[in-house]
């Protein structure tokens, strides 16, 4: 692996270094932002990675983040953080971690993680998701985002070409978008930690409805249900309610057994020009 996929690593790129007990830092990479200011479910992976330390730190056997729920209080910059984390418990079963990720003295993100631990040969005892109707990769629009949106540059996403007439300036009464999704980073492929990532790497269901470019996120809930199988996610966004500028948007994601891998809620704030 070169220096420069070393750069592009997700999984360098949420590493975390032991300060003291309960204590790291981190590099916010500049891969890993949108519009200047590092993407939430990049700050969801790092908040997950913090908490296994501080687990691990107290014993704790669990090696996956099966929950993480973040707060997004200010948006932090590219470049050194420090994460704190708290356990509030250690279990047989499942251990809880509370973190918080500070810059210059201020607290930017606080997240709950839940930690357990995911079998492969496990089977799902009852599904109620249904993986979503995608347009073949090479019928789908390849997206390569623009200029300010780095991520386009460690993911490989293609869009069905049915939810993604947005890109030329055609509104929607549906706020949905499908796509094919495959970690570009030059290390990986999807993994547990890494889909907490991908549940939010789709654009904003927003899009399709005319909204702006400016979709800040205020709550994020990522789930890992199984650990993923194949390079490529089956992915659909959505959105449920847009109300007084908040929009409440959900996730699915399905590996290429057809097998509902993760799953996302977020809350965020969205803008409409005038006239949408």
């Amino acid at each position: 692996m070169s220096s420069l996929d070393n750069d592009r690593s997700l999984r360098n790129a949420v590493a975390v270094e032991p300060l003291g007990p309960g204590h790291y830092s981190a590099t916010l990479s500049e891969y890993y932002t949108v519009m200047g200011h590092p993407h939430g479910g990049y700050l969801q992976c790092l908040m997950a990675s913090a908490a296994l330390a501080g687990a691990a730190g107290e014993g704790a056997h669990h090696v996956h983040a099966t929950a993480v729920t973040t707060n997004f209080m200010h948006a932090p910059d590219a470049g050194p953080v420090e994460l704190r984390t708290e356990v509030r418990r250690v279990g047989r079963g499942v251990s809880f971690v509370h973190v918080t990720m500070s810059q210059h003295d201020v607290v930017t993100t606080e997240a709950l993680v839940t930690l357990g631990i995911l079998r492969e040969e496990s089977k799902p005892r009852y599904v109620d998701a249904t993986p979503p109707t995608i347009a073949s990769r090479d019928d789908c629009r390849q997206s390569t985002g623009s200029d300010d949106v780095n991520i386009m540059r460690v993911v490989d996403q293609r869009l069905d070409p049915t939810n993604a007439a947005w890109w030329n300036g055609e509104v929607s009464e549906r706020g949905d978008v499908r796509a094919w999704l495959r970690l570009d980073d030059g290390d990986d492929m999807w993994n547990a930690l890494s889909l907490h990532f991908a549940c939010d790497a789709m654009p904003p269901a927003t899009f399709p409805l005319g909204s702006s470019g400016w979709v800040p996120t205020l709550q994020f809930t990522t789930y890992v249900h199984r650990i993923p199988t194949g390079e490529w996610l089956r992915g659909r966004q959505w959105c449920v309610v847009i109300a007084d500028g908040i929009v409440d948007e959900r996730c699915e994601l399905f590996d290429d057994r057809d097998e509902l891998v993760a799953s996302a809620s977020q809350v965020a704030m969205v803008r409409f020009p005038s006239g949408h």
